[in-house]
């Protein structure tokens, strides 16, 4: 299988069906041998029923809602696909921009993440003020504590070889938002080569997780706590190979 799309869900029957349409649209117009993986994570709506409805659709669960990088996770050591794509239920990113993902693959990355800051990147809809200001904040920590030089660790697409995304998240532990953060350290510090790529990008209303102004400072506040444990967590790992290259920026 040349391909497996992850896409981690709660709470999310009304923004899955425009997103589930359009990736098997693009994966049919390919003639793409791929599955699309939606990882339910405790949703209390009709979250799994509705994404059961769509062809080329296989629906995980595990009972309860664990949290996105659980989520994750759970999707992407389940894949069967020679590369995996784990992206946000909200299609955020067009799914039309894998292509720019896969050409960093193609040229030698394990790990193509795509980022919004990038001067080629196109912002069609920006985030509310107070988000893109507390983001901006977030990740000058992150790159301080974990991810030096990668500007935006949080943006929901991205893409691995199949032996990566098998080594990374493996390893992982977070379950909460920061499990992004942590994927990528995690890959620097396995010797992986990672490549920032520029995307096109919309922010779009609606996610559960963040309904209120107040959950999503919550939020904010405990991934802050998660990207300090990072280090502790990971001390002890060491390169795949010692002929592995070096990071990409």
């Amino acid at each position: 299988m040349q391909l497996s799309i992850v896409i981690p869900a709660y709470n999310e029957a009304k923004r899955l069906p425009r997103t589930l349409e359009a990736t098997w649209a693009y994966v049919q117009k390919r003639g793409l041998d791929a599955e699309i993986l939606v990882v339910d994570d405790g949703s209390k709506d009709e979250t799994a029923a509705v994404a059961a409805t769509f062809p080329g659709v296989t629906v995980l669960g595990y009972g309860g809602n664990k949290g996105k990088g659980y989520a994750v996770r759970f999707g992407v050591l389940r894949a069967a696909g020679e590369r995996v794509l784990f992206m946000d239920a909200d299609l955020a990113t067009p799914i039309e921009e894998l292509t720019k993902l896969e050409a960093a693959l193609d040229t030698g990355a394990d790990y193509a993440i795509g980022s919004r800051p990038l001067r080629e990147s196109e912002l069609t809809v920006r985030q509310p003020l107070l988000r893109e200001l507390c983001g901006r904040a977030f990740n000058k920590i992150v790159q301080l504590a974990a991810t030096p030089g990668i500007e935006d660790t949080q943006c929901g697409f991205k893409l691995l070889q199949r032996d990566a995304a098998q080594a990374i998240f493996s390893r992982c532990q977070l379950d909460g938002f920061s499990f992004d953060v942590e994927a990528l350290f995690l890959a620097r510090r396995l010797g992986l080569r990672v490549a920032e790529i520029p995307v096109r990008w919309a922010h779009q209303e609606g996610a559960a997780a963040f309904a209120t102004r107040g959950a999503y400072l919550k939020a904010g506040l405990k991934m802050l706590r998660d990207v300090v444990k990072i280090r502790t967590l990971h001390a002890r790992v060491e390169p795949l190979s010692s002929s592995a290259a070096a990071p990409l920026s």
